[in-house]
Order: structure tokens, then sequence, then C-alpha cells
């Protein structure tokens, strides 16, 4: 048995599901059913929560055009992820539910009132992914020719959160009152202005929402850079993140726990998730002829490859496959991601770095087998790293039911088995849920 139980959560996005398989929807999910089917089965199986990710743009960075990326429906259509999260959250009692939302999408008085609106409406379970956006097509959907430099964008959401802070707290626990006798819903002394002036917002607040049911939805971070991980450890309750191997893993976690306890803050409270793709199979060698017919498709190539262009914005259609990379390269979008796909120094032909493991770019460390091995290797790592839990994903976020079951269905009871992962749930809260162990 397992000495620490660890978390699981499920990284996914409201695109269209994994429509060319036999198992998939069909490439029609956006009454949301198939990922509220998805959300209950989770919930069956556990899972700590569910995270749709997001972007504000159809990118055309791949090949320098919008082809390419809208033929394969890869990284469009995306639709809105916070009308899904609470969908999901009302067809489901337990599992906690994370959208992405962007600081340069929302000013922080929107984003504070949709968030505390969103945690009550699904009783507690709410939880904001923090981004900053990193495309400059985004950008020039919101005003603007370019995004902000890195690490202006990062002073800006210091900012950011600081007000959302005050914003949440701008109703104290016990400001409703509902007094029937003397005619009095709310305290008016318990619900104060904010009143912030800083150097790129001005918010005069109170929020006209209730204080929702967590006072604050859990935050969820994904910073791989420096700069990014010192983010992470001052705001997130959770981190997202891919490493590459169990080495880099637990020297994540520990470099997180370490400048978190820098800020005065508990590194218990943060949970670091580490985004891996199981492949199950009846027996080892099913499994790894399943990977192998999946990475060595044209499809899988292409898709990959739009992919990692959209979120770094560098288009990799220009380099050949049959050679490494020609420079290390640097963006100002998704740094983090950039350097787990290129992996300088290794040798590799780009056809390698999207074949061996997808580039590493959603595969912190390899699980491929039956149920039982996959799930003895994830305790294995987890003893290890130290910690906290797994992400699960794939390359480029679809999903058909066909893999839900083999998770839901194979691979958790093993865990269970194993008494790595939870049985049952013990709180009403996504933040207690997430703080139980």
């Amino acid at each position: 048995m397992a000495s620490k139980k660890f978390h699981l959560g499920w990284f996914m996005n409201f695109t269209p599901d994994e429509w060319r398989e036999p198992f998939g929807q069909g490439g029609t999910p956006w009454d949301g059913q198939f990922y509220i089917e998805m959300a209950q089965t989770l919930e069956r199986a556990c899972f700590d929560y569910i995270m749709i990710e997001d972007k504000l743009m159809v990118s055309e960075t791949y090949g320098g055009s919008r082809e390419l990326g809208l033929r394969s429906g890869v990284m469009a259509p995306k639709h809105d992820p916070a009308p899904l999260a609470v969908a999901m959250g009302m067809a489901t009692k337990h599992l906690g539910v994370v959208a992405t939302m962007s600081t340069l999408a929302y000013p922080p008085f929107l984003m504070a009132r949709l968030s505390s609106t969103i945690d009550s409406l699904i009783k507690g379970r709410f939880g904001w992914n923090v981004v900053t956006s990193a495309e400059d097509l985004a950008a020039q959907n919101f005003g603007l020719d370019k995004l902000p430099p890195r690490e202006l964008r990062y002073e800006m959401a210091e900012e950011y959160m600081e007000v959302m802070g005050k914003l949440f707290d701008s109703w104290e626990p016990d400001a409703v009152v509902r007094d029937h006798e003397r005619c009095i819903y709310a305290d008016h002394t318990k619900v104060r202005p904010i009143n912030h002036q800083g150097k790129y917002f001005k918010v005069r607040g109170p929020l006209n929402t209730v204080r929702s049911p967590q006072g604050r939805p859990v935050y969820l971070q994904a910073g791989a850079s420096p700069r990014g991980r010192d983010f992470a450890a001052k705001h997130a309750d959770s981190i997202v993140s891919v490493a590459s191997g169990v080495e880099s893993m637990k020297v994540f976690r520990d470099d997180i726990r370490a400048r978190a306890a820098a800020v005065g803050r508990d590194p218990d409270s943060i949970k670091v998730m580490f985004c891996v793709t199981p492949v199950l199979g009846e027996t080892n060698d099913n499994a790894h002829e399943k990977l192998h017919r999946r990475l060595n498709t044209p499809q899988f190539i292409d898709d990959m490859l739009a992919s990692i262009s959209a979120i770094t914005d560098i288009d990799f259609s220009k380099f050949d496959l049959e050679q490494p990379l020609p420079e290390k390269l640097v963006t100002n979008g998704e740094q983090g991601s950039l350097d787990k796909f290129q992996q300088w120094g290794s040798g590799k032909t780009l056809r390698q770095l999207v074949v061996d493991g997808a580039g590493g770019m959603v595969s912190s460390v390899e699980l491929i087998g039956t149920p039982k091995s996959v799930a003895e290797r994830m305790a294995e790592v987890m003893e290890q790293v130290g910690g906290d839990g797994f992400l699960i994903t794939t390359p480029v976020l679809r999903v058909g039911r066909h893999y839900l079951v083999e998770v839901a269905d194979g691979l958790v009871p093993e865990l269970q088995r194993l008494g790595c992962v939870r049985t049952a749930y013990t709180h009403q809260l996504l933040r207690e849920n997430l703080r139980e162990f």
C-alpha cells in the first residue's frame, strides 16, 4: 500500500473531441453533453478536478495560415470554458471544475465577479487557471497590436492578482445576515469599496456578488520559467507542470516548495500536478504497439506541430522534419513550452522531438502498459518525487470515450487498490479536497 495518497486531475479543452477515432463524439460536442458526461465519469473515478484549457484566437502561425489548424481541428474551433464549467459543475456534486481565463480578456472586476458567481453556482468547486495569454493574435482581438513583453505581463499580473484578492475580500464572510425581523439582507458595514489605484489598474469595488463558498476560487497556474515559478509559488493552490522524468519532477516540486516557503506560504498548501499521458493496453506489448501506431501517423505529426506552433508563436513548418532544430529558439509566447519541446542539445530531429513522447510536452514520465503495471509505476514515481499528483491529458487535448473508460475503469481502480488515490470525496469545497492529503 502507498504511504501517501496523491491527487488526480484531467487537462482538456472545449474543442472537437477525438473526432477521427471510432469511439469519439464525431467532432460535434458543442452542446457540451459529451464533456458533461466526461465530468460525471471523472467524478465516478474520484478525480479532484477537471481543467479546461483555452486560447483567444484562431492561430495562423503554423504554415503562416489558418488552414492546417482548422483542417484538423487543432486549437480551433474552441468554445468558451466558463459556461461549460458551470454546466459540468451543475451536473456533478464533488468534482472540481477549473476554467482557463486570461487576464488579457477580463478586467479584474469582471473576472472576480464571474469567478465568484460560478463558485456559488457549483457550491464551492470552481477553480481559475490564471493565464496572461501568450499570442499576439490574441492581443489583436483586444485592441492591441502585440503582447507586452513577458516580464511586463508578469508585472501586470502581480497587480491584477492583488486587485482580485481585494475584490474577493470586499464582502466579509458574515456580510449576508438575512435578518427577517429587521428586514436586512446584507450588513452594509461589511461590504466595502477597495479603492485600488495602482500602476496598471484602477478599481473602486466592492463586488456586487456575495462572497462565494470558497471566498475565492482555487487558483491554478503553469509557470515554468524562474519568473513564472515565483508567480505560481506566490499565488497558486495547484500548479500544472510538464517535466522530463522523475528527477526533473522532484527538482521542480522541491523548487516550488522552496519558493513558496520563501514568501511565507505553507508548501503543503500547493499541489504540483504533473502532466502525463498513460497508454494502456491489455498487455504491455499491446500498449507499446498502440503508441507506435499513434505517434507515427502523418496526422499526429501535423497536429503536434500545429499545436506547438500556436502556443509558442513559432512556425515549425519552416524546419526540416529530418534535421535537428537549427538554433536555440526564443519566443515572447510560452517559453517554458518551447524549452520543453526543443530539448536543445539533444541532437534529435524535429520528427524525433514530436514522436519521442510528443516532444515531452504532455508526458512527464513514460507510462505505457497494462492498467496494473502503469498504476504501479505511478505509485513508484510519486514516492520518489514526494507528491502531489498527476494531471492526465493527451498531446492535443482531444479525448474519446474509449480512453476515458480505460482510465476511469481500468487505471483508477488499480490505483485505488494500491491505496494511492481517493475512493470517496470527504469535503465539499475543492480547496479542502486538495488539502486533504
